[in-house]
C-alpha cells in the first residue's frame, strides 16, 4: 500500500494501515516532513466533534507525544476597538507547533509511523499513482493565506484573535504565545497582494494593545484551500486531507479535518468499505455548516461582529461552536447559495501571479506539485490548471 504525501492526513492513514498488518510505504517529495511550517503555533480544534480530538488520536492508537497545550480562554477584538472574553470548560483547541523539530506534531507522527513499521523515503517525488495509493499531497490552490513570525518572548501565555478587515481581510488576526514562544499572523481570503501592509498593520495592533516584544522573529506564510469534492476520488484512490479541499472554509481549521478522513481512507481499505461514502456521513455535514457559516459572514459584514462575540461570549464557547456546525434546517436551505456563493468568489483577484509576491505565488515558484490532479473518472489535466483549480469538484 503506498500514501503520497507524509502530512498528518497521510501519517495518520499509513499507522492505522500499518497497525491493521499491512506493509505501507510512504513517499514524500520534500527532504523531511513539516517542510511548509517553521515551529509556528497551530490550533488542533477541538470543537466539531462531541469526543476530545486527543482522545480520537489515542483510540486510533496514537498517543499525543507532540507538545500541546489546551487553550480553554482567550481574548478577541473587533474593528472598535472592543475586546471580548471567551472561555470554555474544555479546551475549545489545542496549541501545537508545526514543522519537523523535536515536539512539533509532523515529526511526532513521522515516529509513530517508524514505529508501526511504515516504511518513509524523503526526496521521492511520485510522477504518478499506481497500484493501491491514498493521495494526501496537500492544497492545491489557496483559499486562505497566512503570513507572520514566529518569535521568542517574555510576554505571559494568552490567546488573541483581532477581526479587522483593516488587519485580515475577510479573515482575522491573532497572536498565540506560550512558554516564551509566539506566533503572530494575518489570515486573509483576499488582497493577497497587500500580504506585508496586511501584516505590519496587524504588528502595530498588537504593540499597541498588548506591549507585543519580539526577539529572533522569523517571518512565515502559510496557504489553505476548501472546498467540498463529489467523491474525494481521483483515478481510483482515495484523496485525503487538503488535498480534498477537507477544511474549514470559516476558520481556516484542518487539522481535525485531516486525521478523520486519514482515518476513513483506512477504513474503506481494510474493510473494503467505499470511501466517498464513509467522508460524506463523517465529514460533509461539518464542510457544508462551515461554507454555510463562511457565507453568513461575509454577508453581514463587520456590522455582525456584534452577534457573532455576544454568541462566543456569552455562555460556554465550545458549546456555542458546536451548535454553529451541527446540520439544521436553515443549512441545508442555505448550503446551496453558499457553495455558489464560495466557487464565485474563492479566488483573490489581486494574486494574479503578476508581480505578486504572496506566500502562494512564493511557494509556486519554487514548488511543483509531485504528480498531476487527476479527476474522478481517472483522466488527468495539467498540473498548472487543475479541475479544483477551476472550482470544480473532485
Amino acid at each position: 500500500m503506498t500514501v503520497i504525501g507524509a502530512g498528518p492526513a497521510g501519517l495518520v492513514c499509513a499507522i492505522a494501515l500499518a497497525r491493521a498488518g499491512r506493509r505501507v510505504l510512504v513517499r514524500e517529495w520534500h527532504r523531511n516532513v513539516g517542510m511548509r511550517f517553521h515551529g509556528d503555533f497551530q490550533g488542533l480544534e477541538n470543537w466539531s466533534g462531541e469526543t476530545d480530538v486527543l482522545d480520537d488520536l489515542r483510540a486510533a492508537g496514537i498517543e499525543p507525544t507532540f507538545d500541546h497545550h489546551g487553550v480553554t480562554r482567550g481574548t478577541v477584538y473587533d474593528s472598535r476597538g472592543s475586546h471580548y472574553q471567551v472561555q470554555s470548560a474544555r479546551a475549545l483547541f489545542y496549541l501545537v507547533r508545526r514543522g519537523s523539530d523535536e515536539g512539533c506534531l509532523d515529526h511526532a507522527l513521522l515516529r509513530h509511523a517508524i514505529a508501526a513499521g511504515v516504511e518513509v523515503r524523503f526526496e521521492d517525488r511520485a510522477s504518478d499513482a499506481e497500484g493501491n495509493a491514498v493521495l494526501a499531497i496537500g492544497p492545491r490552490r489557496a483559499d486562505i493565506i497566512a503570513v507572520g513570525y514566529v518569535f521568542e518572548t517574555h510576554m505571559a501565555d494568552g490567546s488573541w484573535l483581532v477581526l479587522d478587515e483593516r488587519l485580515a481581510p475577510r479573515g482575522y488576526a491573532y497572536l498565540l504565545i506560550h512558554a516564551g514562544r509566539g506566533t503572530l499572523a494575518s489570515c486573509m481570503l483576499k488582497g493577497f497582494k497587500q500580504q506585508a501592509v496586511y501584516l505590519e498593520r496587524t504588528v502595530a495592533f498588537f504593540r499597541s494593545q498588548l506591549g507585543l516584544t519580539m526577539r529572533a522573529a522569523k517571518p512565515f506564510g502559510g496557504f489553505g484551500n476548501f472546498r467540498i469534492p463529489r467523491s474525494a476520488i481521483q483515478g481510483g484512490h482515495p484523496v485525503i486531507g487538503e488535498q480534498a479541499g477537507f477544511q474549514d472554509a470559516l476558520a481556516g481549521f484542518g487539522m481535525r479535518y485531516a486525521i478523520r478522513s486519514g482515518l476513513l481512507a483506512a477504513r474503506s481499505i481494510l474493510e473494503a468499505r467505499d470511501y466517498s461514502s464513509l467522508w460524506r456521513e463523517e465529514l460533509r455535514p461539518l464542510l457544508r455548516a462551515g461554507m454555510v457559516n463562511r457565507f453568513i459572514v461575509n454577508l453581514i459584514g463587520e456590522r455582525g461582529w456584534p452577534a457573532v462575540e455576544k454568541l462566543l461570549t456569552h455562555g460556554d464557547a465550545r458549546i456555542a461552536l458546536q451548535r454553529m456546525y451541527r446540520p439544521s434546517i436553515a443549512s441545508r436551505i442555505l448550503f446551496p447559495i453558499a457553495q455558489l456563493h464560495h466557487l464565485g468568489t474563492s479566488r483573490d483577484p489581486s494574486c494574479d501571479h503578476i508581480d505578486c509576491d504572496c506566500v502562494w505565488c512564493q511557494h509556486q515558484a519554487e514548488h511543483k506539485p509531485p504528480i498531476a490532479d487527476r479527476n474522478s473518472r481517472g483522466g488527468s489535466t495539467p498540473t498548472g490548471s487543475t479541475r479544483a483549480d477551476r472550482g470544480e469538484h473532485l
